[in-house]
């Protein structure tokens, strides 16, 4: 069979089944047992299939997946990481937009110690949202700092996505993990200054709230120095240990999820049940993210196999493009993508293709793993699908239309696009850390 015919086949087989309703990772799954019969030698080729999967989850290498995800779940279920927002709400004054503001730095704080965007955006919408548009702040002002900054759980550790990533396209999963966290302050930083300056410029955003005068300085510290400051020593001993090379990111992740787990026993927040439904969560997403596994190895696989991965290589190279315009293309790709699939079925469709054109072109695989991270937390706030825009409307207030999340969305995803520009100029913004490693 031509590998154009190969092609055909396997992706539009795929497609057609996603169509039809099929869970993503079923459908490649389906598409994987028809391409090992025509393509590996019938049974044998499914028996082959069988012992690829095995392998595929086997790997010492993603063991930082269910640790990194327990690690969020206990301080999400037990409560630890809503005290750490509450303690930066005491500790901010009258400022403009200071709920607005709250919510981009314990966003950024939750994110540095969950790793789960969706838990991020759900926890502050939940906890923050109905306040701020009880005290009359406009809708957007509300609303879109929560969702820009919950999706840079997703870029800086510890992040299950990053493993996830770099495990299938063999990137160094430390070095990946290190070279997002400059993108993620870079975007954090962006939501601050937006949100300061809008809200300086235009205070009817977000009218001035009544804050405690009465509390002397150390009752305004206390909760931070309690709260904030040992939990924050977590996500720096996690990141130190894998940055310093003392640890590999498996090591420096059983330590987040036992430090996690400590700290959640000495402030008495660990019960039973608070236990058992964080392992519970971590169990399911991480049997989903192995299936996930299972499946675009096996993918990739019998793309490389009946020809189709170097016959569309053969294509691209004869083009002529210059790196830089592959690396365009491929983000272009990604962002029309991001628009109407999850971040794992963006990862499971396009790697099999760029990741061959990556090493073939000799660009820098942290740059550009760094670059897929930052276009798909791009694609958390793209219309029509967007997930975190789905996760907003689910946890606001009734009344708040999606039409609202959509627009609320808007300036924060420009400023996401301006960020993702800015690695893409200044590759080092990626690839710094990581050098440092090295």
């Amino acid at each position: 069979m031509e590998w154009h015919s190969a092609l055909l086949l396997l992706i539009g087989g795929l497609i057609l089944l996603m169509a039809l309703g099929l869970p993503v990772v079923f459908a490649f799954i389906a598409i994987n047992l028809v391409g090992a019969f025509v393509f590996m030698g019938g049974e044998m080729g499914i028996m082959q299939m069988a012992r690829n999967s095995a392998e595929a989850i086997t790997s010492f290498s993603l063991i930082p997946i269910p640790l990194f995800v327990l690690m969020g779940e206990i301080l999400f279920h037990t409560g630890l990481a809503y005290k750490a927002i509450t303690a930066i709400e005491r500790l901010i004054k009258r400022v403009p937009g200071r709920l607005s503001i709250v919510s981009v730095l314990g966003g950024t704080a939750f994110a540095t110690l969950s790793g789960s965007s969706i838990a991020n955006t759900a926890m502050m919408g939940s906890s923050l949202l109905p306040d701020m548009l009880k005290r009359g702040y406009h809708p957007s002002i509300a609303m879109g700092p929560i969702m820009a900054v919950g999706g840079i759980a997703m870029l800086i550790p510890p992040s299950a996505l990053a493993v996830t990533l770099g495990s299938l396209a063999g990137i160094s999963i430390g070095q990946l993990l290190i070279g997002g966290i400059i993108p993620g302050m870079l975007m954090g930083v962006a939501v601050l200054l937006y949100v300061m300056i809008r809200c300086a410029r235009n205070p009817d955003l977000a009218p001035a709230d009544d804050v405690d005068t009465s509390l002397t300085t150390w009752q305004r510290w206390q909760p931070f120095c309690v709260y904030v400051l040992p939990l924050s020593g977590i996500f720096v001993a996690v990141v130190g240990s894998l940055l310093t090379g003392w640890a590999e990111p498996t090591e420096s992740a059983a330590f987040g999820a036992v430090a996690a787990t400590f700290a959640a026993l000495c402030y008495r927040c660990l019960s039973l049940d608070s236990l058992v439904t964080s392992l519970m969560e971590t169990a399911k997403v991480s049997v989903m993210i192995l299936f996930v596994l299972v499946a675009s190895t096996t993918f990739s696989q019998l793309l490389s196999f009946s020809g189709a991965t170097s016959g569309l290589l053969q294509v691209v190279t004869g083009w002529e493009l210059t790196p830089l315009m592959v690396v365009l293309g491929m983000l272009l790709v990604l962002l029309v993508l991001g628009c109407f699939a999850d971040q794992i079925s963006m990862i499971m469709i396009t790697l099999p293709f760029f990741m061959p054109l990556v090493s073939t072109l000799g660009i820098d695989p942290i740059w550009i793993g760094v670059l897929f991270l930052v276009a798909m937390e791009i694609s958390f706030l793209t219309p029509p699908f967007g997930l975190l825009l789905i996760v907003m409307q689910g946890v606001a207030p009734p009344g708040i239309r999606l039409t609202q999340v959509y627009q609320a969305a808007l300036p924060f995803l420009i400023l996401q696009l301006l960020v993702l520009a800015l690695v893409v100029a200044l590759p080092w913004l990626a690839t710094g850390l990581p050098d440092m490693m090295r």
